[in-house]
């Protein structure tokens, strides 16, 4: 079942931008599969645009397949015999005629044949042209695209105007997506984060646990082994990157932590580990207030909900999947899945925090802190953000509840603003993200799934 053509707005401006200027453009799309980078392609196509979708065949099928589909706008194209990539574009800039603009996805598989390709197209697009042509260039390979677009070493390098990462959407535009009340969906986004291929799979069932039950434990279930076809995208080997994002999954946040359960150096794990926090996977975490380049109380977090859940729940029963015993596993997942949403909640929570104007008061990007009581007992306060003019801090709770205690959760951020503020003379502002909105003396702000899924987006 489609789902409607949903944001993209600020995506759509940057394309359209570039495609209205009076000069050929290049513009690069790029991200993970599935987030919707052809959803977009389609939905901006004109009548004499050309699409091409790349493979992985033969040089020469492709070419041919390419010279093919620009035959169908430009005609007498495909007449001709191209023997290799240069001569097909010498020749469309000879044959277009009129403005035309050309979108080629999953670029990386041409490049993996032709290795020349990326100069060829630096040529064509540093020649005078005879008619305006713009090439948009779209894959789902986040490194190869990234390479071809911002490494100095490229030869596309600097001939792109527009560069844009197609990302996840965020949050709030699930409920739209899937006609679900606030609290379902951030129970849904919490299984399938904001990449709209898998909302549109689920989307198919009656629910989010059957989705759950034939999508992702089903042995034969569409996102039963998406992880690797993610970083089959974008890595030479997947065994490293695999077991970091599973020991990261698994309660391992501390680098030291991870490096001893693989015995390696933490330095043999750097590289990777920021490969998989470029691509999205994987995120630093550190306490409000602290420098990155300073501190050591750097924490891994996986940053996909998707991911998340999968190396939670997923893989340390891939066993028990295997010989499809998916309901014995679904039971342990539905014994523990209220945890895991509201550790994605916590997030969603995070991010809405310069969206709302709590208290009437505009904040800067809020993070958590943790830290020691002067007693040595570890104590960790869920949101800290400082008011845009610096005058006032929010402390915040996140709950994942039906009818949490206000009035402890207030005393309880009371006395655990102390120990962060210490002399601090700014005003403390307290909030409490919700479930479901509960009485409380109006001390402290309250904040539910609605409010925050109508801003995050």
């Amino acid at each position: 079942m489609k789902l409607p053509f949903l944001d993209r707005q600020k995506e759509l401006k940057r394309i359209g931008k570039a495609l209205a200027s009076p000069e050929a453009q290049c513009v690069i799309l790029y991200g993970r599969r599935r987030c919707g980078k052809s959803r977009l392609i389609r939905h901006i196509l004109k009548e004499r645009d050309i699409y091409f979708l790349a493979d992985q065949s033969d040089k020469r099928l492709q070419i041919k397949a390419l010279s093919g589909e620009i035959g169908k706008v430009v005609h007498g194209f495909s007449s001709v015999e191209y023997p290799d990539w240069r001569s097909l574009f010498d020749n469309l800039d000879r044959f277009a005629g009129e403005r035309v603009t050309l979108f080629i996805d999953e670029f990386p598989y041409l490049v993996q044949n032709s290795p020349e390709l990326p100069s060829i197209l630096q040529r064509f697009l540093d020649l005078p042209k005879i008619n305006r042509i713009d090439i948009v260039l779209c894959g789902s390979s986040q490194r190869m695209m990234y390479g071809f677009a911002l490494k100095a070493t490229s030869p596309l390098y600097g001939r792109a105007q527009q560069i844009i990462h197609i990302e996840p959407l965020k949050a709030g535009w699930i409920s739209e997506a899937l006609g679900k009340n606030p609290e379902e969906s951030v129970g849904t986004y919490a299984v399938f984060g904001g990449v709209p291929r898998y909302w549109e799979l689920a989307k198919n069932y009656e629910d989010t646990d059957t989705a759950i039950k034939e999508l992702i434990l089903d042995k034969n279930g569409i996102l039963h082994n998406e992880p690797v076809r993610l970083l089959l995208d974008d890595m030479r080997s997947t065994t490293q990157p695999y077991s970091l994002l599973y020991l990261i999954g698994n309660g391992c946040h501390r680098l030291s932590e991870i490096a001893g359960r693989l015995m390696k150096p933490a330095g043999h794990l750097s590289r990777t580990l920021s490969y998989l926090i470029d691509l999205g996977y994987i995120k630093r975490e550190l306490p409000f207030g602290e420098n990155i380049k300073s501190t050591k109380k750097t924490l891994y977090k996986l940053s996909d909900p998707f991911l998340r859940f999968y190396f939670k729940y997923i893989q340390p029963y891939k066993s028990m999947l295997e010989m499809d015993m998916i309901e014995p596993v679904f039971s342990k997942i539905q014994k523990d899945i209220n945890h895991h949403i509201g550790g994605v909640w916590e997030d969603i929570a995070r991010d809405s925090v310069p969206r709302l104007d709590i208290g009437g008061i505009e904040w800067n990007v809020a993070a958590r802190w943790w830290g020691k009581a002067p007693d040595k007992n570890p104590i960790e306060i869920d949101i800290v953000a400082e008011s845009l003019d610096n005058k006032s801090l929010l402390i915040g709770e996140v709950k994942w509840a039906d009818s949490p205690d206000i009035a402890s959760i207030e005393t309880s951020l009371e006395q655990k603003a102390r120990y962060l503020a210490g002399d601090n003379k700014k005003d403390i502002v307290y909030a409490v993200w919700t479930k479901k909105a509960v009485s409380g003396n109006g001390k402290v702000h309250q904040i539910t799934p609605k409010t925050v899924l109508e801003r995050v987006r």
